[in-house]
């Protein structure tokens, strides 16, 4: 059993981690990370048949920072506005202390300039979080999209 603080620090990081995406606090959304952590984008099927090909893989904070970074300076890419929507997560504790595994649902739509919204992405995020300095970061974050068709360029984080 979960105790309940957790519980709502675990739900609050997952809410206010695609809070800060889709209100452009990218700089920010970093900081919910651990220096050593992974972040991947991977699509279901690899995952179902254990294949290694990923769509992104940031293997720590550094390279998220870098890829922020090429996002604000050297990309071009659609205008957009992204929103998010999660599911409830299911939390399990892991043996080690103050870690837990995270299941949740997403689904990310895309908003262009000229008004026009579409469904981007649908899919799952599959968590490790850890306790850091009394607060949850994520040490991984592997976010498993449910097709490998991506309609446009990938941009911002899922």
């Amino acid at each position: 059993m979960i105790p309940p603080k957790q519980r709502e620090q675990i739900t609050d990081l997952l809410n206010d981690y695609v809070w800060f995406i889709d209100t452009d606090r990218l700089e920010e959304w970093i900081e919910f990370f651990t220096d050593d952590c992974m972040y991947r984008v991977i699509p279901r099927e690899n995952v179902e048949q254990n294949l290694p090909g990923v769509i992104i893989l940031c293997e720590n904070k550094n390279q998220l920072i870098d890829r922020i970074t090429s996002y604000r300076v050297a990309n071009e890419y659609n205008l957009h506005y992204d929103r998010h929507i999660i599911s409830n997560p299911r939390i399990e504790e892991r043996a080690e202390k103050n870690t837990y595994r995270v299941l949740s649902n997403y689904a990310v739509y895309q908003s262009n300039l000229d008004g026009e919204s579409r469904l981007f992405s649908v899919g799952y995020y599959d968590d490790v979080i850890v306790y850091e300095d009394g607060k949850p970061r994520f040490k991984e974050r592997t976010v498993v999209v449910d097709t490998f068709s991506i309609p446009t360029l990938l941009a911002t984080p899922l």
